[in-house]
């Protein structure tokens, strides 16, 4: 969120202060704090809003805001930075409106109607400025007001006046209330109903609301309801919906109100109403405390073949993807001769599950495998440039059986080899990946995996303890080619290297 540049040219900058040519040269030669001209920055579609490249224009709203500071311009500059009327009568409320970004309310003041659209989104303030000008403005509103965050005085506000609909400035949330003659209301974001905004009145209590759900709840709530999935699986759905509803009460709209309720300049709680508040009767919903039930109910999801199991799958994958039996997303080209084909060999072709189905995130797969030794799924489909390759989920350890390390094979992703003449994808936790070379940190991430499977290749990765012996992250910081072998003679003379001395 923030202000919109907008930029004027001569001719505009000349009709907003109801000067011509002169009139604009003497404003800058008597004027000090006169905005200075600049260069219309680039936009690759100047050539079809008419445009110039170099022209010399000024920032819109350094304009407008020095225009209503300035007394012989006042009347022409923004209408919430103007000096007020001596005398000011206080404001009413008219009602609500409707606008193309929403419901509204509208404000009869001595400036006249200032319309508060409860609505964040970008722009939106000039879209319904300038909506009304287009309409002929038959409600006679002067500025348009959005919210726009919250700063220590309270929430805060971008305006747009109808008499230059295409530049926005930031408004005074307390200033508003004092031309309205009354506390203005306010919704937290999670709570900015559209029938709890047209139903409001002053003097009204606080609505208590039951808080919407998101699409991602209504998405595990609709799965852990599907009594074709296992219990496990609707337990452990319902634990995810429980805990994004609990952390939209609490950080959502909660911590919303606590921080958008500021004080003013004197000191005194900010000039508004709390509109609506949560429903907090059943909160917080108690988490399911059988972890181990709760990973079992996500593994069985993720073999599942039902549409809700891949939704529910689809939301882990963004929200918790540490629940989930897999690990990091890896893509790979096909290459054959080389690592990468020693390991699909072995891959067995097979229907895919709800794993597949969050894997191919919805291109066209040529192919579904499963990998008999890690149960790890992948597929065969081609990328953007038309190339044949491999994706699928990397393991979170490998099989021992005895055997240990004994290369590690750099091409595309870091490859384990063992001793019992098998390959692998190193393991690697959802949120991490594996690289390596010379860049603008040294890897960590491989490093740290292969000297844990140095001591044991059964060793399932930690994410909070990325410590590599540095000689090993010395060694995977080198720019090695795709294709590079490591042994592990390599591997544990670089782990017993003693750091360089600086």
């Amino acid at each position: 969120m923030g202000l919109n540049e907008s930029y004027l040219s001569k001719a505009q900058v000349q009709r907003l202060l109801g000067v011509n040519a002169f009139g604009l040269w003497r404003a800058v030669q008597e004027y000090d704090g006169f905005p200075q001209a600049t260069e219309r920055p680039y936009n690759p579609f100047s050539q079809f809003n008419g445009e110039k490249e170099g022209e010399e224009v000024w920032d819109g709203t350094q304009v407008y805001l020095w225009a209503a500071r300035t007394p012989q311009f006042a009347q022409r500059g923004a209408v919430l930075k103007r000096p007020l009327p001596r005398g000011l009568a206080p404001g009413r409320w008219i009602g609500p409106a409707e606008t193309v970004k929403g419901p509204a309310l509208d404000w009869h003041t001595a400036l006249g109607t200032i319309r508060i659209v409860h609505n964040d989104d970008r722009r939106t303030a000039s879209a319904v400025a300038t909506a009304l000008v287009d309409a002929g403005n038959p409600d006679g509103v002067v500025s348009v007001c959005e919210l726009f965050g919250a700063d220590s005085n309270g929430p805060a506000l971008i305006a747009c006046d109808t008499a230059q609909p295409a530049i926005e400035y930031e408004a005074d949330w307390g200033l508003v209330a004092r031309l309205a003659g009354q506390v203005l209301p306010w919704w937290p974001e999670l709570l900015r109903l559209p029938d709890l905004i047209r139903a409001w009145q002053p003097g009204a209590e606080s609505a208590v609301v039951e808080l919407p759900a998101n699409t991602n709840e209504k998405i595990l709530r609709r799965a852990a309801a599907n009594p074709a999935l296992e219990a496990d699986s609707r337990a452990a759905v319902t634990d995810m919906a429980n805990d994004i509803r609990n952390d939209r009460i609490t950080t959502g709209v909660l911590i919303d109100i606590s921080t958008t309720r500021g004080t003013g300049e004197d000191g005194k709680p900010a000039v508004m109403v709390l509109a609506a508040v949560p429903d907090l009767s059943n909160h917080p919903l108690p988490p399911c405390k059988d972890e181990p039930a709760v990973r079992t109910g996500w593994q069985l999801l993720a073999t599942s073949t039902l549409p809700d199991a891949v939704a529910a799958l689809e939301v882990a994958v963004g929200r918790q993807p540490g629940l989930l039996p897999f690990g990091a997303l890896t893509e790979v080209p096909v290459r054959p001769g080389t690592v990468i084909e020693r390991w699909t060999r072995r891959l067995a072709l097979c229907d895919p599950t709800a794993a597949h189905a969050v894997l191919s995130q919805g291109d066209t797969v040529e192919a579904f495998f499963t990998d008999p030794l890690t149960d790890m799924p992948a597929l065969r489909t081609t990328d953007n440039y038309g190339q044949q390759v491999w994706r699928f989920y990397a393991p979170l350890s490998l099989p021992a059986g005895g055997a240990e390390l004994a290369s590690v094979v750099l091409h595309h992703t870091v490859w384990i080899t063992t001793s019992d003449g098998l390959v692998h994808p190193a393991p690697c936790t959802p949120n991490n990946h594996l690289w390596w070379g010379s860049h603008d940190s040294s890897p960590q991430e491989a490093p740290a995996v292969v000297n844990a499977l140095l001591d044991d290749l059964a060793a399932v990765v930690d994410p909070r303890h990325w410590n590599a012996p540095d000689g090993l992250v010395a060694l995977f910081d080198q720019d090695h080619k795709h294709g590079t072998e490591l042994s592990r003679s390599t591997l544990l003379h670089a782990r017993m290297t003693p750091p360089a001395v600086r």
